[in-house]
C-alpha cells in the first residue's frame, strides 16, 4: 500500500489540518515511537511542529508512492535532493529550506536512535536566496488608520478585532504571539498598561501600550466581562449566532480571515494582506519617525537579529515611488 499513512494517537501528531496520522515508512520500519519523540522532545513551538510534521509527511509520501522506496533504509541523498528540486518549483527557497531542516533534524534523530545508519539529507543542499526586504505586504499609515476606524465598535467583535490589530501593529507582534496571551497578560505597570507577549521558545516579551491600544485593550475587556477570569484566553472566539464572547481562544486562521473581512471592507486594495502585515506596518511606521532607532525597533520586535528587523523596513518604497514620479512624460 503506496504513501498509506497509518492512525497514530491523537494529540502530538495533530496539525491545524486535523489528520494525526502515522507515515507507514515509519510503522514499517518500526520507528513510531522514536518518530513521536521527535516531535515530543526536540521541537517545542507548536508551529514549528505543523510545519516540521507537514514537510516529513510530504517527503515520505513522495519517496514511496512516486520514488517507489518501500523502506527507511532505501532513502539515499539522490531522492532526498530530487525532493527538494521539486519542491523548488512550487515554493519560495526559504521555505524549502525550511523543509530540508525538517528532513535533516528527523533523520539524524533516527541515526542516533539506531533506525537509520546515515543521514541521507545530511548533504544535499537547499536553495539559495539572499533577500534585502522582506515581501509580506504592508500599509501605509493612512491606511492602517483606515482600516481602524472602519471597524464598528459598537459590538463586542469590533472591539475584540480593534484591539487585536491594534495589538499587533503598536507592539510589533506576531499574531501567535498575540493570539496566544491570556487576560493576565494586560497588566498595569509604572503608571502605564502593558502586554506580556508569547514569543518563540517560551519567552515573553514585555511592551508598554500606546495610548492608542491602551484605550482599546480595555476598552475589549470590559465590555466582554473577562477582567477577572486572568488565566482565560484574551482574544477569544464569537458565537456568529448569539455575537457572546466564548471561552474558545482565537486562532490564527480565524484571525486571518478576520483580517481579511476588515480590509475587505474598509476598501483596503492592498493585495495579500495577513496577519503579519501589521508587524511590518508597525515598524515602518515608527522608523519614518526621524528619531527612530534601528536598535530600538529591534528591541520592540524582539528580534535577535538587526538584519530581520530590516526586512520589515519599507521605507524605500515610499522614495522609490517619489522618484518614479519625477519621471516627466
Amino acid at each position: 500500500m503506496t504513501g498509506e499513512l497509518v492512525e497514530a494517537k491523537p494529540g502530538l501528531l495533530d496539525t491545524a489540518g486535523g489528520t494525526s496520522a502515522m507515515p507507514s515508512l515509519i510503522v514499517r520500519a518500526g520507528a513510531e515511537k522514536r518518530f513521536m519523540e521527535f516531535f515530543a522532545a526536540q521541537i517545542r513551538n507548536r508551529n514549528t511542529r505543523e510545519a516540521y510534521l507537514r514537510a516529513v509527511r510530504d517527503f515520505l509520501g513522495w519517496a514511496e508512492d512516486d520514488a517507489g522506496i518501500g523502506s527507511l533504509l532505501d532513502i539515499e541523498p539522490v531522492h532526498v535532493a530530487a525532493w527538494v528540486e521539486l519542491k523548488t518549483n512550487s515554493y519560495e527557497p526559504q521555505t524549502v529550506k525550511q523543509q530540508l531542516a525538517a528532513l535533516r533534524h528527523l533523520f539524524d534523530w533516527l541515526v542516533t536512535g539506531h533506525v537509520l545508519h546515515t543521514n541521507p539529507a545530511s548533504f544535499v543542499r537547499g536553495p539559495k536566496f539572499s533577500y534585502t526586504k522582506g515581501k509580506t505586504p504592508i500599509l501605509t499609515p493612512n491606511e492602517a488608520r483606515r482600516l481602524i476606524r472602519a471597524i464598528p465598535t459598537d459590538t463586542l467583535v469590533g472591539l475584540r478585532d480593534r484591539a487585536l490589530i491594534g495589538l499587533m501593529i503598536y507592539t510589533f507582534a506576531r499574531v501567535s504571539a498575540a493570539v496566544n496571551m491570556n487576560v493576565k497578560d494586560v497588566y498595569q505597570k509604572q503608571e502605564t498598561l502593558w502586554v506580556r507577549l508569547h514569543e518563540k521558545g517560551g519567552k515573553h516579551h514585555e511592551m508598554p501600550c500606546q495610548h492608542n491600544l491602551k484605550d482599546w485593550l480595555r476598552a475589549y475587556i470590559e465590555a466582554a466581562g473577562i477582567g477577572e477570569y486572568k488565566d482565560g484566553p484574551l482574544f477569544r472566539t464569537v458565537d456568529s449566532k448569539t455575537k457572546r464572547l466564548g471561552a474558545t481562544r482565537l486562532d490564527r486562521q480565524r484571525a486571518w480571515a478576520m483580517v481579511k473581512r476588515r480590509a475587505k471592507k474598509a476598501g483596503i486594495e492592498t493585495s495579500g494582506i495577513c496577519n503579519h502585515t501589521f508587524r511590518g506596518t508597525g515598524i515602518t511606521a515608527y522608523l519614518e519617525n526621524p528619531e527612530a532607532k534601528l536598535e530600538h525597533a529591534q528591541q520592540m520586535a524582539a528580534h535577535s537579529d538587526p538584519k530581520t528587523t530590516r526586512l520589515y523596513d519599507r521605507r524605500s518604497d515610499a522614495v522609490s515611488m517619489d522618484e518614479v514620479e519625477r519621471i516627466g512624460i
